[in-house]
């Protein structure tokens, strides 16, 4: 059988590595930071990755050629949700979104020129960048119905339209733009391109950044306007704006399955430890049969979680296709996450909706992994689609569920 959950003595140190920095670096700069000063958080952040290089924590999604620790993506799952169990965690380590998955793409669609250009420093950490997709007057599920166009005037496109939600834009030195760039294609997956837009640049402009349940930091409105950009900076070629973008966004999914386990563990425990101290009514809670079906609850989901990421991630280190398997754990990881945090709530009552735990910020965190990359009626009618099909082309459901050996 080749079936083994065992860590390797080296992955397992690696893993205990990880839990420490985050302990004695992340946490202690995290809790003397100013969460509504930016500059404060630039601060601590900047700390937390003076250590984490010099712990050799640093890049661990990248190859070691691109200064990263090269890991796959079973090993990158044990990293990822150990430093998401600070909320700094993953930016300490650079490998949080949208940069990650920026990273995964641009090495993987861009010109050498490109990547000395944008990657390198976003990899050394002098740079930050974000994904510009989504719409407000179109489904952000379906971009097939982009509307920023870009139209070529000689050796420049220019390029208009709107965008919104679009992560880290303020803060960002560049975009990965996707705009429709073909009339009539073929298939409608083949009209849009990528472009890599510099900013500041003039067309480019943020009209402001929307307030969301965690507050307004972070998620800009964008207003294109006859930005014009050079015919160079395209990523990819003319009419892959969807691949690019599925190509990213696949991985991605998963990536965020990773930290959302940490954060979901973080809530057990917390969950377990309230349960342990707190007495009420003539016993502790956890003697009390309520909440422990509560924490037997959130014991199973976090079980489950755990083992569709790892699968998924073995499917994606193996070369095998790995759609269903990663929409099937964004959908159940994105509940999952948000049902433990909300009981983890319930179990310390008035003080877990307050701010003196981090339990009320993840909830809201938490509120927007069920739609992030993807609603979870998209997954749950892919997930549907692929199993009718399996059911239809082989008269077996194997290919949908995993094609696990039993």
């Amino acid at each position: 059988m080749a079936i083994d959950f065992t860590l390797t003595p080296e992955l397992d140190e690696l893993r205990q590595r990880v839990r420490s920095f985050v302990e004695e670096v992340v946490k202690p700069i995290e809790a003397a930071t100013d969460e509504n000063d930016r500059g404060s958080i630039r601060s601590s952040i900047i700390k937390m990755r003076t250590e984490a290089i010099a712990r050799g924590l640093w890049l661990p999604h990248m190859p070691e050629s691109w200064g990263g620790m090269g890991l796959g993506h079973v090993e990158l799952a044990m990293v990822s949700a150990e430093a998401a169990r600070a909320r700094y965690g993953p930016w300490a380590i650079n490998c949080q979104a949208p940069d990650e998955g920026n990273m995964h793409t641009i090495e993987k669609w861009g010109t050498d020129e490109q990547k000395e250009k944008y990657l390198r420093p976003l990899c050394e950490g002098r740079m930050r960048s974000c994904f510009a997709m989504t719409e407000p007057e179109v489904a952000g599920s379906d971009p097939t119905l982009i509307q920023t166009k870009a139209v070529l005037d000689g050796d420049y496109w220019v390029i208009n339209g709107h965008k919104w939600f679009i992560s880290g834009a303020r803060r960002a030195h560049f975009a990965i733009l996707i705009a429709r760039t073909e009339d009539d294609p073929e298939i409608p997956q083949a009209a849009n391109s990528a472009f890599i837009i510099e900013i500041p640049t003039e067309g480019w402009n943020d009209v402001r950044e929307i307030a969301t349940m965690h507050g307004s930091l972070g998620h800009s409105e964008i207003v294109i306007e006859n930005l014009r950009v050079h015919r160079e900076q395209m990523l990819g070629g003319r009419g892959q704006g969807h691949l690019l973008g599925q190509s990213r966004l696949g991985p991605a999914r998963l990536a965020h399955c990773m930290r959302w386990l940490g954060q979901a563990e973080t809530a057990l425990e917390m969950m377990v430890e309230r349960a342990n101290n707190r007495f009420s009514h003539g016993s502790m809670l956890s003697e009390k049969q309520g909440i422990q079906w509560m924490i037997a609850d959130s014991a199973m989901e976090l079980y489950q979680s755990k083992l569709m990421v790892l699968h998924a991630a073995y499917k994606i280190d193996a070369g095998e296709d790995f759609k269903s398997e990663v929409s099937m754990a964004k959908h159940f990881v994105a509940n999952s996450l948000g049902r433990i945090i909300d009981r983890a709530i319930q179990v310390h009552g008035a003080l877990g909706y307050s701010h003196d735990t981090p339990l009320a910020h993840m909830a809201q965190q938490a509120r927007w992994a069920r739609f992030a990359d993807g609603a979870d009626e998209v997954h749950q009618w892919r997930i549907a689609e692929r199993t009718i099909k399996a059911w239809k082309e082989h008269g077996s459901l194997a290919s949908a569920i995993g094609d696990l050996p039993l």
